[in-house]
């Protein structure tokens, strides 16, 4: 039920009516008796005379005939309102008719809610229009009248033309009459009729849109008109089109200035307001003229020739042209007709293309036509917004290629869009507008101004250059502000300054002027304007047709498809060529510059993708041309002091005879990136068109002084020869940026297709030709720009590499034999690097797979062979630099793949061969030497057909009369360490590469796969054989006189080897060491191993048992731990033989160990899956190095090497471990054992202590730095250490098959740590140094955090080791603190104390579910020794502790010793209650010390004052808090805690009295007799207890006090008493 007609509606209608009449009669009363009396109003007055309430009464005489048909109550009023509306509306009517303004208000108010709530029939509805006429032709309350007009039109759809054709066109009139309403002379008026109108307007489509929608089943033979086949007769249409139909063929009447048919009564009408409306129409309700025949005839027969019509006064005049000759003044075109003229094209062309082909040819020339320069400033301008609204619809132009350019003798209309564009911009620059500022200022006026009111347009925003003031001269484009010059975003050229306007953001077309509906005057077009506008035309349409083609060749592509594509882009390119190139030259803006750039890429890019060669390469020209590189006839084009262009490079040009030098600029630079982006986004389209781009690419690097470098890559060099050579900062700066980016780019050829990377290939080959051409007849430096980058391709191509093999390596060998050295041997450097890559590659199938049957198979048939054979074609080249480069890589081919060469083996050998006599030795040399490694190395592998071959080489060799002589005299020891640099470097730079297995039937195991792994074996082999030397052969070495130089180096590469990445080199490299020092043991008979060894040298057996993959050689641990510290304790020497007695050579051992120790622990700043962390074998190794190491330098081993043996010791045992060895590693969680680490750490602890124990006093100050040292070993029982930044998983959450990292379980190595620092403390408690380092302090700190956490810690051994190890270490510690209570040296301990106490007698940790009875039993009996030791140790020698500490103890007991919960104590302590035992302690301690009989010194009186007074305190407060609980609980027995409490409180109370009674008077004061006394109320009070065993107690407690009462004293008077 609706709003407007529902029961409370309906009342509150009618209680309204009720009040209008009331003061409708009021009003009239005496002026208009006619109205108050009429008897019209009959039904108005017996309302008025109404007495009862609204709906009952009179206005039941109104309702009873429809009540009686019991409908719904709201129908029935509502309907017989509507029924009676002429009779409800006559005297409203007639108030208007007085004229009275006041009265036609209250009138027209209540016609308003009749019509609001649709009330109004049919009859009055016409009533009302005619009395609406009447006001307007007397020029009444237009405001209202044009709100009831609007309310009747829009609330009630009685009113059209059909409905109300008995009593004539009243709905037409009602529309008339908001049109009349419009040209009144008042503006308030007139704006409100326009509103009106178009509201009107609005609703009239609308009913009709509505009634389509009504009716659209319905299916409609049309009735033709009689003569005309293609226009349907009005008289078929439905009311509502028929009325939308008449309304707005009598719109195009009226702006034709002609007539209406319908709209009768239309007095005057402009053209501006009926083009407004047409546009409305159009745009808002296309399916109507889409949908409609006679609305589509409407189009095409009286709006286009309407718009034609009126266009003719633009299409003539001319601008500046004489009128002299013309027989009849041209008419001047108007500004606001022509602006709306241009909105409703837009529209037509937007919305009906497709039934207005023809009219729309003709609206398009008009556009273009209205672009010459001979029309207005102002017309030009909103010309081209309109065509930028074309070109934002990329289907729309697509339209126009099909319908126009595409057909035969048609006009080429999108063809004549873009060339228009074109030569507008081309005569903004020809012909600048009045104004120009570069005019200006050549004429001398003041530039600033200019740019001022430049600035002040509403255009201008935020597009300026950001930079900060520059030292430029004040020429066109920049603007003086404070003293210095601000460049302004502009296009200049030849002397045309044109300012760019944000005028819209890209995609879309934000007019500015045919938005300006309210001017009349043409405005004044802003400079830059039209020019911006016109840019972004370009730029738009660019984007528009780009991604809407590509969007369709990612679908199915169909042949007529492809045409339209060709068609638009063949029609367009030159026309956006031209004009892009244009203002790319002019342009001084970097965003602009960029855009431009960006435009000819994607149309660059989008020919290549269609196949359009001329226009792909013309667009590539372009871009290229921007660069100013034209092929190799440089014409760089200097920045003038006009074009803005910074300089950000100066060099000469590359050509045979450089003149003068070329310049950079920062548009040069842009250009490049945009060609760099071309050839990496789309160079699969790019073809033939790489030259030009390559071309261009090597003039830049050539000018940057880029140089090739490994694998082709280009990185800044040295400068260009030269003395103008200059390069900026901020070019230095991007040089890295750039290289990477050229390496990126010839990366991505990976991805070509085999026919673009030919012509890649293709392209730098004949680029390499025209340098090498440059090259010819002078030593200057080549361009080796295409030759760096044919390997950076080939390399990346090794996958394909047979498609381009012979083209890539046929073309290097004509570079090897180019006269010009530097091309030379960058020539061979790229092919053997080639061949090398060619035979390490990963081919699929495999080379080792590609071989059988090879010799019965003609040559170049294989891949080996083909790689080889440029290899075998060098050898026809004279040079000896190129030999060099040949012999080198067999050299280095023979070392990575000789097990592997099969086919290739006669290649090989025959370069070795053909070295001849006449070559010099180094040549002779390396092949010999090549020779030698295939003899020694090889011959096993090799065929047997290979055999003769390599006898006739190794014979050629005889007939060189060359020196081949190598004296085998070098083998010394300098040939050993050159032995160990070449592995070692030849280790460290090894190929990770998987390598497949050899060939034949030999098969690589997976730990020796890679040359990495295999470099690695080598390296421990060579290691491990010259360590091996120095021990066996130290007699011979020793004696001479450079061996510490030597044992230094030794110590350097077990250092680097010790460092490596590699586990089983750094593993190896720790044994060595070992082995130098001479660290052996004895093997006993039951430890040896099974398998004796293989070589017969000693064996020796290494501290801890540590293996290391794949040395298949155990490190075997023989001896047990404690075997080892007693052994390094002195009860057992080492073993050592001719031990090295030069002291300088241990502690150059002491620092390489050091070294390797801090480099090897050290986290790294950063972590990934590639990070190396230490193994634990290789620490284990580490540490157990130490031992022996220090027997050596115990002598001058002092504070600043302990420290350093402290941070590798901590660092080391932080080190987590990989989980996939973790299962190997470390034991169960629930294993409390220590791991080799762990053990060798505390070792190396222990060798030091008994070192220092033994030593001289001055080595007793480093027993501070060891507790240090295990303090913060104990610490990671409950506080892991971090390494690094590194995130570790705990043992029990780590996944062995994942890449994950396991922190060690460090409970059992702390709590170790923890026993040895406790044995430590008792053997060193009186040391000088330990007391005045504070060491117990530290040792309670310590031990502070697991007490706290109690139940917390990660293990439940933690806390009761530490509290028992608090309790030894305490019962040392106290004597002495008490010892050197004087000195102040123990002072700071006890807080500390008193907190360790308190945190772990009352924890704030919660007990586990689980937690058993006996289990928490247990726990409490730790409790109770804690109180007992504070009631032995410390209590009784109070005068030696602090007063401070006593009170925490007192407070401590005091709250210990209640076990019922209490309102005064937190939540966490609720647990205190269930500790029977330790309440039960506490209170006895206090009750012990509550008072002595034996007090001496004021420091126990004041003790036992403060126990007396807490003990009395805290029975009254238990005794309060139990009667309170008896009177609570009624008939309910309390808790058995709380009665064994009071029981427990009662007994000592008797028992303090009776102590109390017993001591000297003099001894307790009366604050204390006081508190005794004031227990006996609260005693008394307790005598309702129901308990018996609380009755007997109460009863013991309330005897003493009998002493207490006797009479009192009485006054003595007078002698008597």
């Amino acid at each position: 039920m609706s709003g407007t007609n529902s029961p409370e509606a309906v009342k509150k209608l009618l209680e309204n009516m009720q009040s209008d009449l009331r003061a409708l009669s009021l009003e009239c009363k005496k002026k208009f008796p006619p109205v108050k009396e009429d008897k019209n109003c009959s039904f108005a007055v017996k309302l008025l005379r109404a007495r009862k309430p609204l709906g009952y009464g009179d206005l039941l005489d109104l309702f009873q005939v429809c009540e009686s048909a019991s409908f719904d109550l709201t129908v029935i009023k509502f309907g017989t309102l509507k029924e009676n509306s002429s009779e409800v509306v006559q005297p409203f009517l007639m108030g208007c008719g007085t004229k009275e303004p006041k009265i036609t208000q209250l009138c027209l108010a209540a016609i308003q809610r009749l019509m609001s709530h649709e009330v109004v029939s049919e009859t009055a509805a016409g009533n009302i229009i005619n009395m609406l006429w009447q006001l307007m032709e007397n020029s009444l309350e237009e405001l209202k009248l044009l709100q009831t007009v609007l309310v009747l039109l829009t609330t009630n759809t009685v009113v059209h033309d059909e409905a109300l054709s008995k009593v004539g066109s009243l709905f037409v009139k009602a529309i008339v009459l908001c049109f009349r309403l419009h040209f009144t002379k008042d503006n308030i008026t007139n704006n409100t009729a326009a509103a009106t109108v178009r509201q009107v307007v609005t609703v009239v489509f609308e009913r009709m849109v509505a009634e389509d929608e009504r009716h659209r089943d319905i299916i409609e033979q049309p009735v033709l008109v009689q003569g005309n086949s293609n226009r349907r007769s009005v008289s078929a249409l439905k009311p509502c089109a028929k009325d939308a139909y008449m309304l707005f063929q009598d719109l195009c009447q009226l702006v034709n200035a002609d007539a209406p048919y319908w709209l009768v009564g239309m007095t005057e009408m402009t053209r501006t307001f009926g083009l407004e409306l047409l546009e409305s129409v159009l745009n808002d309700f296309p399916q109507v003229f889409l949908q409609h025949q006679e609305f589509s005839f409407l189009l095409k027969e009286r709006v286009c020739p309407l718009v034609i019509k009126l266009f003719s006064p633009n299409i003539k005049f001319r601008q500046g042209s004489s009128t002299s000759s013309s027989p009849a003044p041209v008419e001047k075109p108007y500004f606001p007709i022509c602006m709306r003229l241009l909105r409703v094209v837009s529209v037509l062309i937007k919305q009906f293309y497709s039934l207005l082909v023809t009219e729309c040819e003709i609206f398009l020339s008009l556009l273009v036509k209205f672009l010459d320069a001979d029309k207005p400033q102002w017309l030009r301008a909103v010309a081209v917004e309109s065509i930028h609204r074309l070109c934002v619809q990329p289907q729309l132009l697509r339209s126009f290629c099909q319908s126009y350019d595409m057909k035969q003798h048609s006009t080429k209309v999108f063809r004549d869009i873009v060339n228009a564009l074109g030569s507008f911009i081309q005569s903004l620059f020809l012909v600048p507008p009045t104004g120009n500022p570069a005019t200006v200022n050549q004429a001398g006026k003041d530039l600033s101004s200019k740019l001022v009111s430049l600035l002040s347009l509403p255009y201008l925003t935020g597009n300026s250059n950001p930079g900060g003031p520059v030292s430029a001269p004040a020429n066109s484009g920049m603007l003086g502000i404070g003293g210095g010059v601000t460049l302004l975003p502009a296009f200049e050229y030849r002397g045309t300054w044109i300012p760019i306007l944000t005028v819209t953001v890209q995609g879309s077309a934000k007019a500015t002027y045919l938005e300006m509906l309210d001017k009349v005057e043409p405005p004044t077009i802003p400079e830059g304007y039209a020019m911006s506008v016109a840019f972004h035309c370009l730029l738009d349409l660019v984007r528009g047709i780009t991604s809407m083609i590509e969007g369709e060749l990612g679908e199915v592509e169909i042949e007529f498809s492809r045409a339209v594509w060709e068609e638009m882009v063949n029609a367009c390119w030159c026309g956006l060529l031209a004009a892009l190139s244009l203002l790319l030259d002019a342009s001084t803006d970097e965003a602009a510059t960029e855009n431009i750039l960006k435009a000819e890429l994607t149309m660059a890019a989008l020919c290549g993708r269609l196949g359009l060669v001329t226009s792909r390469d013309a667009f590539i020209t372009a871009i290229c041309k921007a660069y100013s590189i034209q092929g190799q006839s440089v014409t760089m084009i200097s920045p003038s002091s006009e074009s803005h262009q910074q300089v950000v490079a100066v060099g000469q040009p590359l050509a045979v005879q450089p003149q003068g030098t070329v310049m950079l600029t920062s548009k040069n630079i842009q250009c490049m990136r945009t060609l760099l982006n071309l050839a990496h986004c789309h160079g699969a389209v790019l073809g033939t068109s790489w030259q030009l781009v390559l071309a261009t690419l090597q003039h830049l690097v050539w000018i940057l002084g880029l140089k090739p470098s490994s694998g082709g890559a280009l990185k800044p060099g040295r400068a260009v020869e030269g003395p103008s050579t200059v390069l900026t900062t901020a070019v230095m700066t991007d040089l890295p940026v750039i290289s990477n980016i050229l390496s990126r780019l010839f990366e991505s050829s990976q991805y070509l297709d085999d026919v673009s990377l030919h012509h890649l290939i293709n392209a730098l080959c004949s680029l390499s030709l025209e340098a090498m051409d440059m090259a010819y007849g002078n030593n200057k430096e080549p361009s080796l720009f295409a030759v760096a980058k044919l390997l950076e391709t080939g390399l990346v191509n090794m996958h394909r590499i047979e498609i381009l093999w012979r083209p890539l390596t046929g073309h290097l060998l004509e570079v090897c034999q180019h006269p010009n050295s530097r091309m030379r041997e960058w020539g061979a450097e790229a092919l053997t690097s080639l061949i090398k890559a060619g035979l390490t590659f990963n081919h699929d199938p495999p080379l080792s797979q590609n071989q059988s049957e090879w010799s019965f198979l003609p040559p170049f048939q294989r891949l080996q062979l083909l790689l080889l054979n440029p290899l075998k074609e060098m050898s026809s080249i004279n040079h000896p630099d190129i030999r060099l480069k040949q012999l080198e890589c067999v050299l280095q081919i023979l070392q990575s793949q000789g097990d592997s060469l099969g086919p290739g083996w006669p290649l090989v050998l025959g370069v070795m061969g053909a070295i001849r006599n006449d070559q010099g030795e180094s040549l002779i040399r390396t092949a010999f030497q090549c020779l030698q490694l295939v003899v020694t190395d090889f011959l096993p592998t090799m065929p047997c057909t290979c055999l003769q071959i390599v006898v006739d080489v190794a014979g050629s060799f005889g007939l060189h009369n060359q020196e081949l002589n190598i004296s085998l005299t070098s083998i010394g020891l300098l040939v050993l360490f050159h032995l160990l640099d070449r592995v070692r470097e030849s280790s460290t730079t090894a190929d990770k590469e998987k390598i497949e297995s050899g060939g034949g039937n030999i098969l690589i195991h997976h730990s020796r796969d890679t040359a990495e792994k295999q470099w690695a074996e080598t390296w421990v082999l060579t290691l491990a054989g010259v360590a091996r030397i120095f021990n066996t052969r130290r007699y011979l070495l020793q004696p001479l006189g450079d061996f510490p130089r030597a044992w230094d180096v030794l110590l350097d590469h077990i250092q680097s080897a010790a460092l490596s990445k590699n586990n089983e080199v750094s593993l190896a490299a720790l044994k060595s060491f070992q082995e130098i020092l001479q660290i052996v043991s004895p093997v006993r008979d039951s430890d040896k191993p099974e398998t004796p060894p293989a070589v017969n040298v000693p064996v020796p057996v290494l501290i801890g048992s540590i293996s290391g993959p794949g040395l298949n050689r155990p490190f075997i641990r023989t001896d047990s731990i404690g075997e080892r510290l007693r052994r390094y304790s002195g009860s057992e020497p080492p073993i050592v033989t001719d031990e090295l007695e030069d002291l300088n050579l241990w502690w150059a051992a002491w620092n390489t160990w050091y070294r390797i120790g801090s480099e090897s622990t050290k986290p790294p700043i950063t972590f990934d899956k590639l990070t190396f962390i230490p193994s634990q074998p290789f620490l284990t190794a580490l540490i157990q190095i130490f031992p022996a190491l220090y027997q050596h330098i115990k002598t001058g081993f002092n504070m600043d090497d302990l420290q350093k043996l402290g941070v590798i010791l901590h660092s080391a045992v932080s080190v987590p471990i990989s989980s996939d060895a973790s299962p190997f590693i470390l034991p169960s969680y629930t294993e409390a054992v220590l791991t080799s680490l762990q053990e060798a750490v505390l070792t190396a602890l222990d060798v030091l202590q008994k070192a220092i124990c033994v030593g001289p006093e001055n080595m007793q100050i480093m027993y501070p730095a060891i507790f240090d040292q295990l303090l913060a070993f104990v610490e990671f029982s409950c506080k892991p250490p971090q390494y690094g930044q590194l995130e570790t998983k705990h043992i029990a959450n780590a996944k062995y098959n994942q890449a994950e990292w396991v922190a060690l379980n460090y409970v059992p190595f702390a709590e170790r740590s923890l026993e040895v620092v406790v044995d430590l403390y008792q053997k060193t408690a009186c040391h000088k140094a330990v007391v005045n380092e504070k060491v117990l302090q530290n040792i309670i700190k310590t031990l502070r955090v697991p007490l706290s956490l109690k139940y917390s810690c990660p293990s439940e051994s933690t806390w009761k080791l530490a509290v028992s190890s608090l309790l030894k270490v305490l019962s040392i510690g106290l004597p002495v603190a008490r010892q050197h209570a004087s000195s102040g040296k123990f002072d700071s301990m006890w807080p500390e104390l008193a907190n360790t106490f308190e945190d772990f007698l009352f924890t704030k940790s919660i007990p586990p579910d689980n937690l058993s009875i006996q289990e928490f039993q247990r726990n409490e009996s730790i409790d109770v020794e804690v109180v007992q030791l504070i009631s032995t140790e410390i209590l009784p020698y109070a005068n030696f502790i602090p007063k401070e500490f006593v009170g925490q103890i007192m407070t401590m007991l005091n709250k210990g010793s209640i076990h019922s919960q209490s309102s005064s104590f937190t939540e966490a302590e609720i647990d205190i209650r269930l500790r029977e035992e330790f309440s039960k302690m506490c209170f006895e301690t206090l009750l012990q010390f509550s008072f002595s009989n034996k007090v001496t010194t004021p420091q126990e009186g004041y003790i036992s004052r403060m126990a007396l007074s807490v003990l009395l305190k805290r029975s009254q407060d238990v005794l309060h808090r139990y009667i309170e609980d008896e009177r609570l609980s009624g008939k309910c027995p309390l808790p058995r805690q709380q009665v064994t409490e009071i029981i427990f409180v009662l007994k000592a109370v008797s028992t303090l009295i009776d102590s109390l009674k017993k001591t000297q008077p003099e001894n307790v004061d009366g604050n204390t007799w006081a508190q005794v006394i004031a227990l006996y109320p609260t005693l008394v009070e307790c005598i309702t207890c129901s308990s018996s065993e609380v009755c007997s107690a109460l009863k013991e407690a309330l005897v003493p006090f009998k002493d207490f009462m006797q009479p009192p004293a009485s006054k003595v008077q007078n002698g008597e008493s």
